[in-house]
């Protein structure tokens, strides 16, 4: 089993037929499902089931595809790592982001770093905490930007400023007389739209001011949250500047004054790994603490 065909059998798994798998990689169908056939024969199983006019992964198939396209990813992200190393800070840097993120990183690092290191491009990948750690972990990238908390065992990290919650919603659902900012207490009964990964965080803040919050909706995307908020069925609660990702001009938000709802974007990164000149350059321009 090698690269090559790992990378035939993603494309016969990406396009669903030999036929056009073997259009796509500009080669003869033949040599392709002989390919096909000597990696089942290596492995010792059946890797697809061939219809008339399709193929359909099995279960072994699907734990290789997952497992071929990491290692694909890996191997092009080495191949990167390699040359940008020879070019010095010339070249690729791969960051994985979570969505709430991402107006902060772009607007500000990312914008910043590249007008100092004009030579370098970027390749961004996007999921939530736990699908950007898994990337880091597997080497597809270098750098993560992820939101606070995530569990840090074995992971370098830098944090931004830290920054507060806000409750956003459309001006009717707007209880507080126009102050720009609302105590904990007065979510009490309201219904929450959140994001899932701060649950835990939001309800014990909540109970310290001794209510249970009404979670009317739990998602995986502040984009999500904003959504449901814009239409008016609940108070979304986000960080800060990811009020940024709103494209909703009826959408008001209160700041939340409590010290427990803080949040903090961080760069993290697999410790005791190499780490590229350029990654390096980038994490000094991440944060001045």
């Amino acid at each position: 089993m090698d690269i090559r065909q790992l990378k035939y059998f993603l494309m016969i798994a990406e396009e669903g037929q030999i036929t056009s798998a073997a259009k796509k990689l500009q080669m003869a169908q033949p040599p392709l499902s002989q390919q096909l056939k000597l990696l089942e024969e290596e492995l010792g199983v059946k890797l697809v089931e061939r219809g008339p006019r399709s193929i359909r992964l099995t279960d072994a198939g699907e734990i290789l595809r997952r497992r071929a396209q990491q290692i694909v990813d890996l191997t092009d992200s080495t191949s990167r790592e390699v040359s940008d190393f020879a070019k010095g800070l010339k070249g690729t840097l791969t960051i994985g982001t979570v969505s709430s993120s991402g107006a902060t990183l772009l607007k500000d690092r990312l914008s910043e770093f590249h007008k100092t290191y004009t030579g370098i491009k970027f390749e961004i990948h996007e999921g939530n905490t736990f699908r950007v750690i898994e990337l880091l972990q597997s080497g597809v990238i270098e750098l993560g930007i992820v939101r606070t908390p995530f569990h840090n065992a074995g992971i370098g990290y830098k944090y931004a400023e830290s920054e507060p919650m806000i409750a956003v919603m459309t001006p009717e659902l707007d209880w507080s007389g126009g102050r720009d900012a609302i105590g904990i207490d007065e979510l009490r009964e309201r219904p929450l739209v959140i994001y899932r990964r701060f649950e835990q965080l939001i309800r014990e803040t909540c109970q310290k001011s001794g209510f249970e919050p009404n979670l009317f909706c739990k998602n995986d995307d502040a984009r999500t949250t904003l959504l449901w908020a814009n239409a008016g069925l609940g108070i979304g609660i986000i960080p800060k500047s990811a009020f940024e990702l709103a494209n909703h001009s009826n959408l008001i938000y209160k700041e939340i004054d409590s010290p427990s709802l803080q949040t903090r974007v961080a760069a993290i990164w697999i410790k005791d790994r190499y780490m590229s000149s350029l990654a390096r350059k980038f994490l000094e321009s991440f944060s001045k603490e």
